[in-house]
């Protein structure tokens, strides 16, 4: 079983750490502040990239935005998180994942809230369009049914063999029958057939790589709290002989076996178009909601050998980037 304990989940302020769920009082300066609403410590490329669009955008950090986290140890307690953080009236939140979308525009109320997302917002019922979102929220979303579809033609295509894959899902994502609708529907059309293991906290991630066993593969769904313990679960499945099949590439840089999706670096990076629009007085409900246009093949072959698993040259070849 591995530790979940507070310690692990710290909260960024400036260039302090506490320990509280966010921070206590605003930090003391007069530049905009954006609230960073998200489970776990963001993984450096996320919040690179936020950074690096921002610099873009001409802004310089304490100069024209403190950026203040607020970082939930799951997924269940984002929406306490984001009431705290939006007691201490930031002037912008990043709702950074799925988890955070929906308690940031409850908890929010006049704050703008930039969502950057793997769901799609018109058919949850965030927006009524990506034109023209209305309201106080717009952000950037991956909009993932396709890609679903297409990481199960990945495994099929380089893993002809396989003949059962996996889902984890995490339960009280609002994706999770979208994500189950398509995945039933690609396999169906694939022949493969399909097993599906839902999360409802962290702490069953040990027993779902177990029974992940069952089947050839594991596509581990874009959800935030994964990508938090995505050291622990490429650790599970390397333990377990699971090869693992991801949307992020984060995933992969931690021991995943494939990545196939958006590149959330360049999602962050376009987010931070959006807070400079918002901060010069634009409503966020008159920013379309983008979607991605940088999409990335990673394969870690450290990761194929700890799984004495061949790969096929042509993955190999088509592949973005192989992890040697």
């Amino acid at each position: 079983m591995f530790d979940l304990r507070r310690r692990d989940f710290l909260v960024l302020v400036g260039s302090s750490l506490i320990a509280n769920p966010v921070a206590a009082e605003a930090q003391q300066t007069t530049a905009p502040r954006i609230g960073f609403l998200r489970v776990g410590p963001p993984p450096p490329t996320y919040i690179g990239g936020f950074k690096e669009g921002l610099q873009e955008q001409g802004l310089v950090e304490g100069r024209d935005f403190v950026i203040e986290y607020a970082l939930a140890q799951s997924a269940a307690q984002i929406p306490q998180t984001a009431v705290q953080l939006a007691r201490t009236h930031p002037d912008i939140i990043i709702a950074a994942g799925t988890p955070s979308v929906f308690p940031a525009r409850d908890a929010a109320g006049p704050i703008p809230v930039v969502f950057v997302a793997t769901f799609d917002p018109v058919a949850t019922g965030l927006v009524p369009s990506l034109a023209r979102p209305g309201g106080n929220v717009t952000g950037l979303t991956t909009i993932s049914g396709d890609l679903v579809a297409k990481r199960l033609e990945l495994i099929k295509e380089f893993f002809p063999t396989f003949t059962k894959v996996a889902i984890l899902i995490r339960d009280s994502s609002p994706t999770a029958p979208h994500y189950i609708q398509q995945s039933r529907f690609a396999a169906e059309k694939l022949a493969l057939e399909l097993q599906i293991l839902t999360e409802r906290q962290p702490s069953d991630l040990e027993k779902l790589l177990v029974a992940a066993r069952a089947s050839d593969a594991l596509v581990v769904g874009d959800d935030t709290e994964f990508t938090t313990f995505r050291t622990k679960i490429a650790e599970l499945a390397i333990t377990n002989k699971v090869p693992t099949i991801h949307g992020l590439r984060e995933m992969v840089d931690a021991g995943g076996l494939i990545a196939y999706g958006a590149s959330f670096h360049d999602l962050y990076r376009r987010a931070a178009s959006q807070v400079k629009k918002i901060l010069q007085g634009v409503k966020p409900g008159d920013l379309p909601v983008e979607q991605p246009s940088k999409f990335e093949l990673v394969v870690n072959a450290r990761t194929a050998n700890a799984l004495a698993l061949k790969l096929s040259p042509m993955l190999l070849t088509r592949a973005d980037e192989v992890i040697e």
